[in-house]
């Protein structure tokens, strides 16, 4: 076969597998409609094994890579796990009839909760100064750009501004005293405490959520997301049935808990990573050179810093600022960069040792509770 006929029958090979594909998509529709209808969870960890273990042991008997063949049925079962997360969602939400607000519906998480909510049949109306947005047809959603104007007479107000803003607006939906159920989405939780503490005053429903993921996660499989409890057990329990259907990890706690520990689960890891790729950007050496005698660990975590490195600054500075709790993970942090400094300055393998076996216990008992 020549170079071209070879090209033909690969691509004819690459349609002939997206079409293969598509089929799987369309059955594991199927197989969300009879789980929804037998009440049956959407994951089985039990058939995922069976299904790589089984495309594992095909794969060898074919003269494929078992590690290819498993990646590949991997992404298959992530991809069948969203489709049936979406159809159990959309047919089990109950806000069909019900309306909801999404005060800065046209930012990113904003558009995420815009088309969760809108999914479960939830009526939307977006209040956003930034302009309707892109993607979503018109007739799906109202738009008003300020929320001041609208009645507030919905079942559902979603606050997603940034944190700088939300404080405020809580408040000034307080004044109004609004009916329906009142969260925020916001990464931290004091900034908010004058907002928060104007609504319950008010006597209104209001509770505050973090979904622990970002706007592009389409399956919410091994995600969490926090429900803090502000003294109103409904608004909570509204809350959380929105994401009931999902497959979704639900933790409720208070709001001071939420922020001390979202400074080392946000904080510490954000800042680690601004200090990984400051101390290289300002190493003098150039990336391409040093990407050429990478190691898996570098590769790994140039990965994750590049990531961090391409988010909103002005949201991880709010992070780190704004949280009544941060320093003390950035002093942790300061802490023990200090003491690797002592332990190589010193030539003190004891206690470089120490830190190590120290790690190792800490992250080994992680994993047996998780």
């Amino acid at each position: 076969m020549s170079l071209k006929e070879i090209r033909d029958r690969l691509s004819e090979l690459d349609t002939q597998l997206l079409s293969l594909i598509a089929e799987r998509q369309r059955l594991s529709r199927h197989v969300a409609e009879i789980k929804s209808l037998e009440g049956l969870a959407t994951r089985d960890f039990n058939r995922e094994r069976e299904v790589l273990m089984r495309a594992r042991a095909s794969a060898e008997s074919l003269g494929l890579s078992p590690a290819l063949a498993e990646s590949i049925l991997r992404l298959l079962i992530r991809g069948s796990l969203t489709t049936q997360e979406r159809i159990r969602v959309a047919t089990s939400g109950k806000g069909g009839g019900q309306s909801a607000l999404v005060i800065g519906g046209s930012g990113k998480m904003g558009r995420w909760f815009v088309e969760f909510l809108s999914s479960q049949g939830y009526g939307i109306t977006i209040a956003d100064p930034a302009g309707r947005p892109e993607g979503f047809a018109a007739d799906t959603y109202s738009y008003v750009t300020d929320w001041r104007q609208q009645s507030l007479n919905y079942d559902m107000i979603v606050v997603a501004t940034p944190l700088k803003i939300a404080n405020d607006v809580l408040q000034e939906l307080a004044q109004r005293k609004p009916q329906g159920i009142v969260f925020d989405i916001g990464s931290l939780k004091t900034p908010l405490r004058q907002g928060i503490a104007a609504l319950q005053s008010a006597g209104c429903r209001v509770t505050s959520i973090h979904p622990m993921f970002g706007p592009d996660t389409e399956l919410l499989s091994g995600r969490h997301v926090i429900f803090v409890d502000v003294g109103n057990k409904e608004a909570v329990e509204k809350a959380q049935a929105l994401f009931a259907s999902t497959m979704a990890e639900r933790v409720v706690m208070s709001l001071d808990e939420h922020d001390r520990l979202i400074a080392y689960v946000l904080g510490l890891s954000h800042a680690l990573n601004i200090a990984f790729f400051t101390a290289l950007a300002e190493s003098g050496e150039a990336a391409p050179r040093l990407a050429q005698l990478s190691s898996t660990t570098y590769d790994s975590q140039v990965d994750v810093a590049s990531r961090v490195a391409r988010e909103n600054p002005d949201l991880y500075f709010e992070i780190q600022s704004l949280n009544e709790y941060g320093k003390e993970s950035l002093q942790a942090l300061r802490e023990a960069v200090e003491r690797i400094w002592h332990s190589v300055s010193a030539n003190d393998a004891a206690q470089f040792r120490s830190l190590m076996h120290q790690g190792r216990e800490y992250l080994a008992g992680r994993m047996r509770e998780g």
